[in-house]
């Protein structure tokens, strides 16, 4: 794996979350307007990220392979990660009050605002793919294990499951049959694709950066926050993404699969956290301090973790 093109494209990530903390700070950014970013980055640039990847990639019977094993490991990887988080929650004496967003904030990661369109820019359209593929896998944890988890361990609804039937499910639906008939779009759908793919990463930085000013601007923040968020980025930061890094060494996963996995792994908070607390009366403040500050320290942690990563699985 080359670094400079994951240094260039951490260097790019971190200047537009600087510039979405200015817009931030120069001006009220409503709620609407902050639903408008996600609705664009969720409903458009994603499904393109997907889509792109299918048309850019060899269509056979390869891919298809490749897409079914990504999502058996992206299952199998983030509940792994719940479970080693909920571990050191109790290593740790987090109160058990807390066990509960711990698992969260430290188990799931950032793998669909961050982490998908850093591996389209590192992998091209087959990293993009796969990564998209892998935070379906993510999506499916969320509102299964992740609900249940939530709720305290109360009784569990498959109307919870109708959240992961949303447009970027569908557009991997879609991608796997084109991938299946070996279907070729016009150029132009090629183009747009190609072109709206690339609205992913800035929309989703800028509109981190534009958190950072909210959550400093609080007069004062629960005592307890910053031990939790700091056991739960060195679990979710360092210990999983290592713990990874061993796992795909055993596991002698396709290269493309196992360089997507260790760039997933390393992701920050997830962005859903304070979204889904707030949903399940949960600490909503928890999960926004944990979002806003893991997705700064990542910037430094995900080079370090990706380079130790790739002398353990690669070397």
């Amino acid at each position: 794996m080359s670094f400079a093109p994951l240094f260039s494209s951490i260097g790019i990530m971190a200047c537009v979350l600087g510039i979405g903390a200015m817009i931030g700070r120069s001006m009220k950014v409503t709620i609407e307007a902050r639903q408008l970013l996600i609705s664009i980055i969720l409903n458009v640039a994603v499904p393109c990220i997907i889509l792109n990847g299918v048309f850019q990639s060899p269509q056979d019977g390869k891919l298809l392979s490749y897409i079914f094993l990504t999502i058996l490991v992206s299952v199998a990887l983030n509940c792994a990660g719940m479970l080693l988080a909920y571990l050191f929650a109790i290593i740790f004496r987090i109160p058990v009050l807390k066990r509960k967003e711990f698992t969260f904030i430290a188990g799931l990661g950032n793998t669909g605002f961050i982490g998908l369109p850093l591996c389209a820019a590192l992998f091209g359209p087959l990293g993009g793919l796969l990564a998209a593929i892998y935070d379906a896998g993510l999506d499916l944890v969320i509102w299964t294990v992740g609900v249940f988890v939530l709720q305290g361990g109360g009784k569990f609804s498959w109307k919870q499951l109708r959240s992961v039937v949303n447009i970027p499910m569908i557009a991997i639906v879609v991608g796997l049959v084109l991938a299946w008939t070996g279907y070729q779009p016009p150029v132009l759908v090629k183009s747009l694709t190609a072109m709206l793919s690339s609205l992913a990463a800035p929309l989703a930085m800028l509109y981190i950066g534009i958190l950072i000013p909210q959550l400093l601007g609080q007069k004062k923040m629960p005592s307890y926050i910053f031990p939790i968020i700091s056991v739960a980025q060195i679990v979710k930061l360092m210990i999983y993404p290592l713990a990874v890094a061993t796992t795909l060494l055993l596991l002698q996963l396709p290269l493309e699969i196992a360089q997507v996995t260790l760039i997933m792994s390393a992701m920050p908070t997830i962005t859903l956290a304070s979204i889904m607390f707030a949903k399940y009366a949960a600490d909503e403040n928890l999960g926004v301090a944990a979002t806003v500050f893991s997705t700064i320290i990542s910037l430094i942690t995900i080079p370090f973790v990706v380079m130790l990563g790739n002398y353990i699985v690669f070397s």
